[in-house]
Formats: structure tokens, C-alpha cells, sequence
């Protein structure tokens, strides 16, 4: 179970360090001391997709045994159960969204 978060914690840390990478070659003629609002950009939205990542899978996981559970002792609610599961999964398509959002706001 913990090599699980492991390994979405090292995905999530190189796509991190990969978006910084990008955002310091784009700056290669600027010759700068600390750090460029373009990295800080970059780190944002690599924080807002590993954040968006990271929460949804934790709803998905908790409301997903809640509505495995609730849909084996009664067929009908899988309906209404499946809004909570959708709800979830539109954590991440926020973080995504966002992340887009401050990626394109890198000159």
C-alpha cells in the first residue's frame, strides 16, 4: 500500500522538476540570480496537478468502496452513487484545468 503512494509521490516530484527544467530553458538569454516568475509558475501548476491528482484519487478511493458496497446490497442507488464517484473524479479535472491555465501564462 505504501509503494503506491511512493511511486505517485516520485511521478508527481519529476513531473515537478520536469516543468522547472522547462521553464528555466525557455529563460536561457536572461541571465538572473534567483528564481523567475516563470518558474514560479511552473511550480504552481505542478502543484495544482500533483494536489488535484493526489485529492481525487484519495474521494475516489474512499467514495469508490462506499459505492461498491451500496450498489451490491441495492441495484437501484447506483445512479445516485455514481454522481459522488463523478463529483470525484472533477477534482482532477480542476487541478488539470488550472494547471493549464498558469502553463500558458509562462512567456
Amino acid at each position: 500500500m505504501k509503494s503506491k503512494y511512493a511511486f505517485a509521490f516520485t511521478l508527481c516530484l519529476l513531473l515537478f522538476l520536469a516543468g522547472v527544467g522547462v521553464a528555466s530553458a525557455q529563460e536561457e538569454a536572461v541571465v538572473a540570480v534567483g528564481v523567475t516568475d516563470s518558474a514560479w509558475i511552473a511550480i504552481a501548476a505542478g502543484i495544482a496537478m500533483a494536489g488535484g491528482a493526489l485529492g481525487a484519487g484519495w474521494a475516489i478511493s474512499a467514495t469508490g468502496v462506499a459505492a461498491a458496497g451500496a450498489t451490491a446490497e441495492r441495484p437501484e442507488v447506483f445512479g445516485r452513487v455514481l454522481i459522488f464517484v463523478a463529483l470525484a473524479e472533477a477534482i482532477a479535472i480542476y487541478g488539470l484545468l488550472i494547471a493549464f491555465m498558469l502553463w500558458t501564462k509562462i512567456k
